[in-house]
């Protein structure tokens, strides 16, 4: 929805959905008798733009990652001569035999995710990538745009129907669960409509919708927030993770299994995460005198690592320092800082490596309570994305190696020495240009 809205600001321009385009011919269009001959999708748009005279529109492919193919060929193939600026000034229609000069056409394609759009296609795009709004960016333009819509679309003036600023925040954290605005505005849809019923069944007053009575309206929250955990206990640690509805607080949970065997995994984590958890585990095991912990802990005991929720799929890197914590925290018996979340990757020498989704991660940060952010120190960049509040609430932790994770969340193991390299390296800032490095 954002990506649309952003440029049907800027210009009229004209949209071809990809969506139930499956096979090549329906671009360059398809010769056959005259009841099922038809032209093809770019040059119908391109005729109609230059009968009101333009000749250099702006023509959006809206959802190509959703591309399909069947035995008619592939559709995919047919986008590589529309989007190649060196073959599209001579494209060709075959229902029309004309050619048409595509070179002045601005090309603008939209996707959810770019897994599945073929990588010589992928190629002739440039990419930009939009990240999800804030929730302080969804309740202004909940307050700008969405309500007075709803609102006149329901048949109601502003003063009949009004949300108050602690219904949205409930709508938005308890109804929703998004990077973009299509639930908050269909939610928002809802509640008009119930005030539009209450009108027509003859209520005179206004109908003013606030905390009080939004579960009336609208039932039981959809969803419930993963709060900040007040008291960890060793073996736990909180890690921030990147989805499609923004950003998450996920809890990595491990525990010893006396005379067990192996490493269990659970929680439906993908096969980054397991490689993850063995990484962080073989950084743990070969480092064990320097965190004080006895060799013979790892042959004589299985472990087991649990991610909740169980039922949500999980992969990524992001989780490495997280895991490697809970186990230095597990075989050690500290706790981790309650009030201290972290993501990054890990390698098997200590390193940590910056990981993407920064924003959506420190906005659930805040969402959820948390106070302390440990970052890569590479990804102290991506604060300047950051809106100023959060900026403000938190404060961020920058460390290179996981020692100096260690030492910024499990306080206990630097008091008694442990640590080995462990360093307190990572100033507390409240903006990117105040953060000094790790010398």
């Amino acid at each position: 929805m954002r990506k649309v809205r952003i440029m049907r600001n800027k210009q009229e321009l004209e949209s071809i959905p990809v969506l139930p385009l499956k096979n090549s011919v329906l671009f360059p269009g398809l010769v056959m008798p005259l009841n099922v001959g038809r032209p093809g999708s770019i040059a119908a748009v391109d005729a109609a733009s230059l009968t009101e005279g333009v000749n250099n529109p702006v023509l959006m492919l809206d959802e190509i990652d959703k591309l399909g193919r069947d035995f008619r060929g592939d559709p995919a193939a047919a986008l590589l001569e529309v989007l190649d600026p060196e073959q599209n000034n001579s494209f060709r229609d075959n229902y029309l035999d004309l050619a048409f000069d595509l070179s002045r056409v601005f090309f603008i394609t939209t996707a959810n995710g770019l897994e599945s759009i073929p990588k010589p296609l992928l190629d002739r795009m440039e990419v930009l990538r939009l990240a999800g709004y804030s929730t302080e960016e969804k309740e202004a333009i909940a307050f700008r745009y969405l309500i007075p819509r709803q609102v006149k679309e329901a048949g109601l003036t502003q003063d009949q129907c009004v949300l108050s600023n602690e219904a949205v925040r409930q709508i938005i954290s308890g109804y929703t669960r998004e990077a973009g605005l299509r639930q908050l505005e269909h939610t928002i849809a809802r509640v008009a409509r119930k005030a539009a019923l209450r009108h027509a069944e003859g209520s005179i007053t206004p109908i003013v919708v606030g905390s009080e009575n939004l579960e009336e309206l609208l039932g039981p929250k959809s969803f419930s927030p993963e709060q900040v955990r007040t008291e960890l206990q060793p073996g736990v640690a909180a890690g921030l993770a990147w989805t499609e509805g923004g950003g998450d607080v996920l809890y990595v949970e491990a525990t010893l299994l006396p005379d067990g065997r192996g490493m269990t995994l659970t929680g439906q984590l993908g096969e980054v995460m397991k490689e993850s958890a063995m990484a962080a585990q073989s950084y743990v095991w070969s480092h064990a005198s320097d965190f004080g912990i006895k060799r013979a802990v790892f042959r004589k005991s299985g472990l087991h690592i649990h991610v909740p929720a169980g039922a949500i799929p999980k992969d990524g890197p992001s989780a490495g320092i997280t895991m490697a914590t809970a186990l230095a925290s597990l075989y050690t018996g500290l706790p981790v800082r309650s009030d201290t979340a972290m993501t990054g990757e890990i390698t098997l020498t200590g390193l940590v490596l910056p990981v993407g989704g920064i924003k959506e991660k420190v906005l659930a940060a805040a969402r959820a309570g948390i106070r302390r952010v440990v970052l890569p120190s590479a990804n102290k960049k991506d604060l300047g994305e950051l809106p100023d509040s959060a900026r403000q609430q938190l404060e961020f932790v920058f460390a290179d190696r996981i020692e100096e994770v260690l030492a910024a969340t499990i306080p206990q193991m630097s008091e008694r020495g442990a640590g080995g390299r462990a360093s307190s390296c990572g100033s507390f800032v409240d903006s990117p240009a105040a953060a000094a490095p790790c010398s």
